[in-house]
């Protein structure tokens, strides 16, 4: 569970606070980050940020979402094909910034339970549980049945792919890979009959 936070900084002090600690994770990598390294760089006591988010994950995990430009719980466009395009769109100009450091950071999760717990609850689960409401929201317009077998694998298509082809290909999942991804694989697989938007 994430702490409370027990004082009051500006959005914009704890936008410098995110960048240094990106920054830095970028520069020395997860395990030499530390929160001293942060205060230092932000001239602000270590103090300020164990109060703010109480451990190095949690500063980490917020400073992965507080930098985000957008998030995929805003995406509704009135069809299940729009919002993964627009999801597609979204997740690719974010992936195209960091792929580096989130494939650090998924190599430091597996070895620090808190890191990935922070990670599951800031960016992971909300991801997941944005891309079921679309299909959910789908659902109730009849645009695809209730027990579709396809249905529930949908999250972790465009999550797993997106992990997956900077493996595989050492590229990142850009936003006409997706969209590939999504007309030839997902679409598919759900029924649903589309044309390639022009």
């Amino acid at each position: 569970m994430t702490p409370q936070r027990r004082s009051k900084i500006t959005p914009e002090r704890e936008l410098e606070f995110y960048e240094a600690a990106l920054d830095l994770l970028r520069e020395v990598g997860y395990d030499a980050l530390t929160m001293e390294g942060v205060a230092a760089r932000t001239r602000c006591g270590k103090s300020t940020l164990y109060r703010q988010w109480g451990t190095k994950p949690q500063l980490v995990a917020a400073a992965l979402r507080g930098t985000r430009c957008a998030t995929l719980a805003d995406v509704d466009t009135g069809t299940l094909v729009g919002d993964l395009r627009a999801a597609a769109c979204s997740t690719a100009a974010e992936s195209g910034r960091d792929t580096t450091l989130m494939h650090a950071l998924g190599h430091a999760a597996l070895q620090n339970p808190e890191l990935l717990r922070a990670l599951r609850e800031a960016l992971i689960e909300p991801g997941i549980m944005a891309i079921d409401a679309m299909v959910s929201r789908a659902v109730a317009r009849g645009e695809l049945a209730a027990d579709h077998p396809a249905a529930e694998f949908v999250a972790a298509q465009l999550i797993g792919v997106m992990r997956a082809r900077p493996m595989m290909e050492g590229r990142y999942a850009d936003e006409a890979y997706l969209t590939r991804f999504l007309e030839a694989a997902v679409f598919p697989a759900l029924g649903l009959r589309v044309t390639s938007p022009s």
